[in-house]
């Protein structure tokens, strides 16, 4: 196979692939996350650009986009290729961004060709377990034809089997395990829970764990990146902190994750925080009657109140 570079109007290059007889091959024209020679991860880091930490995750959606390319450019001058599973399983505490995660990767599934609808379906223990024998498995594949095409997401997956043996969830599961290798092609199925119930859940079918090549451990935001991922939240929403209240929202954050390290809700938390003082802030203003575009956008230290917050 030889390339040829050709330049566009634009600047850009092209690489252009040739076969072993000389004809052109042309790249698929459905592939929305073009490559491009200088960086062919620009559209990802895009894409991602917006979550805090989550390095290893980064670089898993990478090599699945390298090898989605180099396999399309594999069928065009003839030599084999292979599809491969991308069932994740996700183990994390609450808040570290698990759900968002699962939904921004059906679009990006979708961009890659990887899926051809690209929606997201959120299930739950009570869309998959029936109530009496046969109805279980009915649930499940029903859930599971809706997802084709796209993402079925499953949080708290360890919920299907905590009835014990004789409880319809172990059908759940069975029927999950079949359709995951037997419909791949064009469905992806995502696990996620609490990081040692999800551990115990795995040696529940013997064949499961095998079942998910991508196993990702979301861990606990440190305290700089929870302050940055506030930030991110408070520009979204056109507000600022004042260096006080900045201060008083980290001593807190050190605080709740020194106290409840197993239950800390992470960027939930911060979520909370912000939502409250927004509300706490909008009083103040209110009471004062003194308003200004400065005095819209700023919350201050007496705006940031944590009585009666939860961090759960």
């Amino acid at each position: 196979m030889e390339s040829q570079k050709m330049q566009n109007k634009n600047g850009q290059i092209n690489i252009v692939l040739y076969d072993k007889e000389g004809v052109k091959v042309e790249p698929d024209q459905r592939q929305r996350i073009s490559y491009n020679e200088s960086s062919p991860f620009y559209r990802i880091d895009q894409e991602f650009s917006s979550f805090v930490g989550m390095d290893y995750l980064k670089h898993s959606i990478k090599e699945i986009y390298a090898m989605i390319t180099i396999n399309e450019k594999r069928k065009q001058v003839g030599l084999n290729s292979s599809n491969q599973v991308l069932h994740m399983l996700f183990k994390g505490n609450p808040g570290t961004g698990k759900t968002t995660i699962a939904r921004k990767l059906a679009s990006v599934y979708y961009d890659m060709n990887i899926l051809s609808k690209g929606h997201f379906i959120e299930a739950e223990r009570a869309d998959l377990v029936g109530e009496y024998i046969g109805q279980t498995a009915q649930k499940t594949r029903a859930i599971i034809q809706k997802a084709a095409g796209g993402i079925l997401f499953i949080d708290e997956a360890y919920s299907l089997a905590r009835g014990g043996e004789k409880d319809f969830g172990k059908e759940a599961i069975d029927t999950l395990v079949k359709h995951m290798e037997d419909d791949h092609d064009d469905f992806v199925l995502i696990l996620a829970g609490y990081p040692y119930e999800m551990e115990r859940f795995l040696l529940l079918n013997p064949g499961l764990k095998s079942r998910f090549p991508f196993i990702l451990d979301f861990q606990d935001y440190a305290v700089d990146q929870l302050l940055q991922i506030a930030k991110k939240m408070l520009q979204e929403r056109e507000y600022q902190l004042t260096n006080e209240a900045e201060w008083k929202l980290r001593e807190q954050i050190i605080l709740e994750k020194n106290h409840s390290p197993h239950n800390f809700s992470n960027a939930r938390f911060v979520r909370n925080v912000i939502e409250q003082s927004i509300r706490k802030q909008a009083m103040r203003i209110l009471k004062q009657n003194k308003i200004s575009t400065d005095t819209l956008i700023t919350l201050t230290r007496q705006d940031l109140v944590f009585d009666k917050l939860s961090s759960y």
